[in-house]
């Protein structure tokens, strides 16, 4: 068999990312906890009719279908989903009965997209989620909560600062609307290609797909300029001398998510009026989010409010909703040599094997520590213990466990300092620094 190489992206990381990767998720699933956020998994696939009516080309989505069909038996057309806005939307409609809302879910789970792989995108990825869904209406103030969830679960991690980026569907699309413009989504999507393209080329666009004059072109690169960590931004879009009923809706719903983040994380959150978010579902607060130094890679968690994506005759089911990019977070600064994990094993304790005749022994203390919830592992071969004490340098243990011979005490030794002490299985416990493998 030949080497095998690589599978252009679709990451695999090693166990010290792996561990690190465990670490960042157990902290994100525990603060979406904190704010009440249930644990959901939808299935890996959906209808591939759903997945391509929300705006997304088929070039995105990996057909599923069995290698070999039963005669006359016809696989139904399934993709696997690139995101998991759409199946949480139809999970929502079909189990709508047995939820009590506001259903607030959280969601980690893996999803695929055909794009080009680059760093930091990738074709298979991990995405955590959290929304909040309510039959009806949805109140705005829901769409204040969304960054905070996300200062507390990024910003005590052991990563650069973020900064979440905030605009309002409704903001831009009445801004257009006072101009005159009789396409606004058109408008929408020209300035999300801002960072792409420029401006010199979305004022084209504008003109040729939104139906813009030079004007009207211009008055929507102003709007889009604007950007403010305080509610000044509204003043500097009112200076505009634009005027619309949804425009004025619009700047209420955002200074109250720009407000809420400053009292709670000052500087998590910024007016930033070019963030549009392509997507046609998005109908109110959009977010995206850059790391500190690492702007250039674009947003690593991002989302929105959403008026009519769960939507089934007169089944309606509003909801505001964000999502962490986590595999793509670690691959830029796995890239960057960024994190790092004191060892590259869980293990705590190797318990040191004098004989084979002894294993046993070496098994029930090792299990004893266990017990007690001290990672632990036996020596794989009764070698001399300098060369045990080796192996457990190897993987970065930091403690080596000497069973006693007839009649004498257990010791452990600290194999980085030296120390070496008398130790009782039922009593010895590892600092707490040492416990447990330390991102950092």
């Amino acid at each position: 068999m030949s080497k095998p190489t690589p599978i252009s992206g679709f990451p695999e990381w090693l166990p010290p990312q792996r561990m690190i990767e465990q670490y960042v998720i157990d902290h994100i699933r525990r603060t979406f906890e904190l704010y009440g956020f249930a644990p959901l998994e939808t299935r890996a696939v959906e209808p591939l009719d759903q997945l391509l009516r929300k705006g997304e080309t088929s070039k995105e989505v990996y057909v599923l279908r069995r290698l070999q069909a039963a005669e006359g038996e016809r696989d139904d057309e399934l993709g696997l989903h690139f995101d998991l806005t759409v199946p949480f939307a139809r999970f929502i409609l079909e189990n709508a009965g047995k939820l009590t809302f506001p259903f607030r879910r959280y969601q980690i789970q893996k999803v695929w997209r055909g794009e080009r792989p680059q760093e930091g995108r990738y074709r298979e990825f991990l995405q955590a989620d959290i929304d909040i869904v309510d039959r009806d209406t949805l109140p705005p103030h829901y769409e204040a909560e969304i960054p905070l969830v996300i200062g507390d679960a990024l910003g005590s991690l052991p990563i650069p600062k973020i900064r979440i980026q905030v605009n309002n569907r409704k903001v831009c699309e009445g801004f257009y609307r006072g101009l005159g413009l009789t396409d606004p989504d058109a408008a929408l999507r020209a300035i999300d290609r801002l960072d792409r393209i420029g401006p010199d080329k979305v004022a084209d666009l504008l003109i040729e797909t939104a139906g813009a004059d030079e004007k009207q072109a211009a008055a929507c690169l102003s709007l889009a300029e604007i950007s403010a960590p305080d509610g000044s931004f509204a003043d500097r879009v009112r200076a505009l001398g634009v005027t619309h009923p949804q425009l004025d809706e619009g700047l209420d719903e955002l200074l109250r998510v720009v407000e809420a983040a400053a009292e709670h994380a000052p500087g998590l959150c910024v007016a930033d009026l070019r963030i549009a978010r392509g997507l046609d579902y998005y109908t109110g607060t959009v977010y995206e989010t850059q790391m500190i130094g690492y702007e250039k890679f674009g947003s690593i968690c991002s989302g929105g409010r959403y008026d009519n994506l769960a939507t089934a005759g007169n089944d309606r089911f509003p909801g505001v909703g964000i999502s962490i990019g986590v595999s793509r977070l670690l691959g830029l600064l796995f890239g960057a040599d960024a994190l790092t994990v004191s060892r590259a094993v869980p293990t705590a304790v190797l318990v040191a094997l004098p004989t084979e005749e002894r294993r046993g022994e070496c098994d029930r203390i090792a299990a004893t520590l266990r017990r007690r919830g001290i990672a632990t592992e036996v020596a794989p071969s009764a070698a001399k213990y300098g060369k045990q004490i080796r192996f457990a340098e190897r993987r970065g243990i930091p403690f080596v466990w000497f069973p006693g011979a007839e009649g004498e005490a257990d010791t452990v030794k600290d194999i980085r300092s030296g120390e070496q002490v008398e130790a009782d299985a039922a009593a010895w416990t590892p600092p707490d620094a040492d416990l447990r493998p330390s991102v950092r």
